[in-house]
């Protein structure tokens, strides 16, 4: 919560998104300042791994697989590394293949790192822990394309924030490439996906795909 809380403070900042609004409400960088924000951003990234590094009931080799899943999942080849190509590709015709993988960084790297962290901790199998990856990605995606959707035909008010912000900025989207139906049967797909990641689990996985049938029905 904490990383991505700060991928958020920093993605509403004027070099980013130039958001003005996140949650409903005012962003950081509107209230406190830019300067205030960024800060705020890299103590929260800071305190994320205080956190993770701290004594704990955990074995210690548990605890640095944990907390190198974060650093991975957070940097430059997830979150940072989707943020930075989805910077550079806007106003660029981009293709599917491009698109999937900005937001399997910039979207589904931190949602990845904490099912498996799910599974690590719980002790599971790589079999089960590569099931709540499969899972995960999948979701991620889904997330996204919703996003996407939601972007075209949401509700400022009800999302939180400005309605039409990636066509704005130039952004390519799964609507932008495949319309909006094409965008909804390719969200239907990835929960498809998602929930078939998760009959290794059986009953014990009823929430997840709950979860899953909701992010597709999500308003906002």
């Amino acid at each position: 919560e904490l990383l991505h809380t700060y991928s958020l403070i920093h993605d509403d900042l004027p070099a980013m998104d130039n958001d003005d609004y996140r949650r409903g409400r005012l962003s950081n960088h509107k209230v406190y300042g830019e300067a205030n924000a960024i800060l705020t951003g890299d103590a929260l990234l800071t305190y994320a791994f205080e956190l993770l590094a701290a004594p704990g009931a955990n074995k210690p080799e548990t605890q640095l697989r944990i907390i190198r899943e974060v650093a991975v999942a957070a940097g430059k080849d997830g979150m940072v590394g989707g943020q930075i190509a989805d910077v550079a590709g806007e106003g660029r015709t981009l293709n599917l293949e491009e698109i999937e993988a900005i937001h399997k960084g910039k979207t589904g790297a931190l949602l990845m790192a904490s099912a498996r962290l799910g599974g690590i901790l719980a002790g599971g199998t790589e079999q089960q822990v590569q099931a709540l990856t499969d899972y995960s990605q999948a979701l991620g995606l889904a997330f996204q394309i919703k996003d996407d959707i939601l972007d075209v035909v949401g509700n400022s008010e009800i999302l939180g924030k400005p309605a039409g912000s990636d066509l704005r900025q130039g952004k390519a989207t799964y609507v932008s490439l495949l319309g909006l139906e094409g965008a909804e049967h390719q969200l239907h797909a990835e929960i498809l996906k998602a929930q078939a990641a998760l009959k290794l689990f059986g009953e014990a996985a009823i929430f997840l795909g709950e979860l899953a049938f909701y992010i597709e029905q999500r308003q906002h």
